[in-house]
């Protein structure tokens, strides 16, 4: 991805801040857990959170009690986490994309970015993670990704015909992969470029969850998506109003969208490792 678009992109949630935040799904409490005990992280222990967007994992991070600084790149998102997470003085929000921001000699313990990191240009992101985390520092990744099960009914294949009709040869649309599929990818650092030998080796942790949404609710929860926000308006709202009408119509007006979270830790090595 270019860097321009991944910006561009990156950018289109802070067109709807308060949509996203409202219709994204939160992250299972586990993960936090289990990110814990395999870090280590204790009440000193510094994190640095990369696109923070409205706060959905800000939160379970400063609830454990560290300091949390989130960086995120969208200033109408950052005002709603702001608002969000007020009660929390353990949150420090600053406005830059992670490529610009200036840590000011701060290091952390680990780095955590949610669904984010796909928007960060990894020719300066894995450098710059691995330079702003404390020796023997942590990266974790944390990601919804959207899967079926067979002879299970999944919306994508009830509409892919008005996709067709409103957004015809779009390469976005398409079936989810399969829940045991995506679990069979338990080793590396998932769809993103590999950072080489900046981190060592990834534990890999998967979380099944299920959000159950109304045509209407299904329809908003894509039109905070960036494959239904980079359409122009007069494709995208006729196409999720006729998706929307379909569910209500032909599924009873309740549908499953079912996730695999997982949850990507890796070790920082030590800094006489070459950049990739």
């Amino acid at each position: 991805m270019a860097d321009q678009n991944r910006r561009h992109l990156g950018g289109v949630f802070n067109e709807v801040p308060e949509l996203y935040d409202r219709v994204r799904p939160a992250y299972p409490g586990e993960l936090f857990a289990d990110l814990v005990a395999i870090t280590g992280l204790d009440e000193r222990s510094p994190v640095l959170e990369v696109g923070c967007g409205s706060g959905q994992a800000t939160r379970p991070l400063a609830a454990l009690g560290r300091p949390v600084t989130a960086v995120e790149p969208g200033a109408d998102m950052a005002a709603l986490a702001r608002r969000r997470l007020a009660d929390l003085p353990n949150v420090d929000i600053e406005i830059s994309t992670f490529e610009e921001w200036d840590p000011r000699g701060a290091r952390f313990d680990v780095l955590v970015a949610a669904s984010s990191w796909h928007w960060v240009d990894p020719s300066i992101g894995w450098r710059k993670a691995h330079d702003v985390l404390n020796p023997g520092g942590w990266m974790a990744l944390i990601g919804n990704v959207v899967v079926r099960r067979p002879g299970e009914s999944e919306v994508y294949a009830e509409t892919a015909d008005l996709h067709e009709h409103f957004s015809p040869g779009n390469s976005d649309w398409g079936h989810p992969p399969l829940e045991d599929d995506v679990r069979s990818t338990d080793e590396g650092w998932g769809r993103v470029e590999d950072p080489g030998p900046l981190f060592g080796p990834t534990i890999v942790r998967w979380y099944p969850t299920v959000q159950w949404l109304t045509g209407d609710g299904y329809a908003d929860l894509m039109r905070s998506l960036s494959i239904y926000r980079r359409l122009d308006p007069s494709i995208r709202e006729p196409l999720l109003d006729a998706v929307a009408e379909r569910i209500r119509t032909r599924m009873n007006d309740r549908v499953s969208r079912r996730y695999l979270t997982v949850l990507r830790i890796g070790r920082r090595t030590p800094t006489s490792a070459s950049s990739p």
